[in-house]
């Protein structure tokens, strides 16, 4: 069987990533911090007949996160499909451009960039020796249009965006693709008054096509 490997896999997008894959015969490999929350998420997936198992890290741990994406190859037989969208919660304060400082930023770089990094060097090797593979990573869309009252978190997601773009143009022709996806859209719950909402099972699928049928593609905005 194919494996997706899901770093921050949740209870929304993850869960609904997960589905999507798995009803199309993929096995899942569930990261997060949290191995209870990912247990019951893999009970969930088991009860409609799709493979997963928890490998627990944290992605500010880059030698854990490495260990689990190993740990989930060799439980599999390998990862043929990496998505990336951790979400930091509560742990950043926001700040605007003209309040921020470095400090402000590199939490959520270490979080957002660098641990995608450590992600994707986990598992591209192999990808590249096979040639074949698919490295997902999600952001907001204001990693390509910022909001002020976000900017710390923009400004590690706008660097993610330009290293995932730049990585889709290195593996141009190799077999693997790279892609960024930017949600523009509040997921399940408004979070803030008006603004657009979706649900998670409305998103999921952009994963998929970015994996048949869109490779050509290093990056898609997901709006309404």
């Amino acid at each position: 069987m194919p494996t997706i490997a899901i770093v921050g896999a949740g209870p929304q997008l993850g869960l609904a990533i997960a589905r999507t894959y798995g009803t199309h015969g993929y096995d899942v490999a569930l990261i997060a911090r949290n191995r209870a929350k990912l247990e019951d998420l893999g009970g969930e997936l088991a009860a409609e007949g799709i493979t997963a198992a928890a490998f627990p890290a944290d992605v500010l741990d880059r030698t854990a996160l490495t260990q689990a994406l190993k740990d989930a190859a060799a439980h599999f037989g390998g990862i043929d499909v990496l998505e990336y969208s951790p979400v930091g919660g509560l742990q950043t304060v926001m700040t605007t451009p003209a309040a921020t400082e470095p400090a402000d930023v590199q939490h959520e770089m270490d979080f957002q960039l660098y641990g995608a990094i450590a992600a994707t060097r986990a598992v591209l090797p192999a990808m590249r020796e096979a040639g074949a593979g698919t490295l997902l990573f999600t952001t907001g869309a204001g990693s390509v249009d910022p909001v002020p009252q976000i900017a710390n978190v923009n400004a590690a997601a706008a660097a993610l965006r330009n290293w995932v773009i730049n990585l889709h143009k290195e593996l141009d022709g190799t077999g693997v693709q790279a892609a960024h996806v930017a949600i523009n859209v509040s997921i399940g719950t408004p979070a803030v008054p008006g603004f657009p909402t979706a649900q998670p099972e409305e998103i999921s699928p952009v994963y998929w096509d970015l994996h048949t049928t869109k490779r050509d593609r290093a990056e898609l905005v997901f709006s309404l």
